[in-house]
């Protein structure tokens, strides 16, 4: 059937998905090939219009949806003047993953977090590593069945301390997101937003209430390449950041460094002192190496070279925990207390080597490292 032969039917409820078990990697125990409208839910964050129409505010694109179209990231649907989000409870992706992969450096180290993810994103990065599920729409990738109640019993039986929503973006699933973390935490397991940032306020500042971390991917520090690589912008990413900081939210911030695009010293410099003057000294800043993928093949991976000198600077700058990631083995994976120098955390790779951290501070000096740690 074509696409709006599918909108059509899951706004009538009709629609029946395959099995997906090839989509998912572990730990769900909901069933496979269900209705694909049994959790086919109202979305939280639009605005009706005349003649049917509807505006999403749950990101900054602020879509005006025709009746019986969908918004830019395809997987909330507007029917007949009520909008309907097409991915509550239908993860693609399941996974028990370290919490240092996400990566998390700072909160619960040597912890697991039960990963989730549905189709979907509100960008379109040229670089995607996870283009086949972020890029596609629902009726493209076989759901799974598996209301937040399966989520949380399958995070339990794993051994998991936290959910994490990613692989794709889960600002596009926050009903499903909120959902599942709510209950989660009343059940005493944390939760973890691995995001892009590009999300309006309200949504946010609701997430912060069920949420215990969250990490940014701050894709550059220029409106350039987020134009051109990103199909988004800057700005509302910054004021995410911003917002996380006044909430009090644990926040880390990932930067995939591609030559020639966002390595430019000047650029790095100014990122971080931008950090240091609105998030402070303390928020980890991840550089990550990149890798070719999806679109952009012709870039060859980033040198070492450059994801030293771009640590370099912004330890210049006074950051005091600057990691660089994808470089298993790089002394720059570990945590080094900003007071004694001493290695607080010793990592290889998303394995923890050595752990130092006494109730909170360096076993050394005493000084208090910044985290979530128990």
């Amino acid at each position: 059937m074509n696409r709006r032969e599918f909108l059509h039917k899951a706004g009538s409820g009709i629609i029946t998905c395959a099995a997906a078990g090839a989509a998912l990697h572990c730990g769900i125990s909901g069933s496979e090939g269900s209705d694909y409208t049994e959790h086919l839910m109202e979305a939280r964050y639009y605005e009706k219009l005349d003649y049917k129409k509807v505006k999403c505010v749950l990101c900054p694109r602020e879509c005006v949806i025709d009746n019986l179209e969908t918004g830019y990231c395809g997987v909330r649907v507007n029917r007949e003047g009520t909008y309907y989000t097409l991915v509550h409870s239908r993860p693609v992706s399941a996974h028990n993953d370290p919490i240092e992969k996400k990566p998390l450096f700072h909160f619960l180290p040597g912890t697991n977090a039960f990963s989730i993810a549905t189709v979907g994103c509100n960008v379109n990065c040229r670089f995607c590593q996870n283009w086949e599920i972020s890029q596609v729409r629902p009726e493209q990738v076989p759901g799974y069945d598996a209301p937040p109640d399966t989520i949380v019993n399958s995070a339990r039986s794993q051994g998991s301390s936290s959910i994490a929503y990613t692989y794709t973006e889960p600002v596009i699933f926050a009903e499903y997101m909120y959902d599942c973390a709510e209950l989660g935490r009343n059940q005493g397991i944390r939760s973890v937003m691995i995001t892009n940032g590009y999300i309006k306020e309200e949504p946010m500042k609701d997430l912060c209430g069920v949420l215990d971390a969250v990490k940014i991917d701050l894709k550059a520090f220029t409106q350039r390449f987020y134009t051109e690589m990103v199909t988004g912008e800057l700005q509302p990413v910054l004021d995410t950041l911003i917002l996380l900081r006044k909430m009090n939210m644990w926040t880390e911030i990932v930067y995939l460094v591609m030559p020639g695009e966002n390595d430019n010293p000047d650029e790095i410099k100014n990122m971080a002192k931008w950090i240091l003057k609105e998030l402070g000294a303390d928020v980890p800043l991840h550089f990550s190496r990149y890798y070719p993928q999806y679109l952009v093949k012709n870039i060859p991976p980033t040198p070492v070279s450059t994801l030293e000198r771009c640590h370099r600077i912004c330890k210049d700058q006074g950051l005091n925990f600057v990691y660089i990631g994808n470089m298993p083995g790089n002394p720059a994976e570990s945590t080094y207390c900003p007071g004694c120098g001493s290695i607080v955390i010793k990592r290889n790779g998303y394995t923890i080597l050595e752990n130092n951290l006494k109730n909170g501070k360096c076993g050394k000096c005493g000084r208090t490292i910044p985290g979530v740690w128990s």
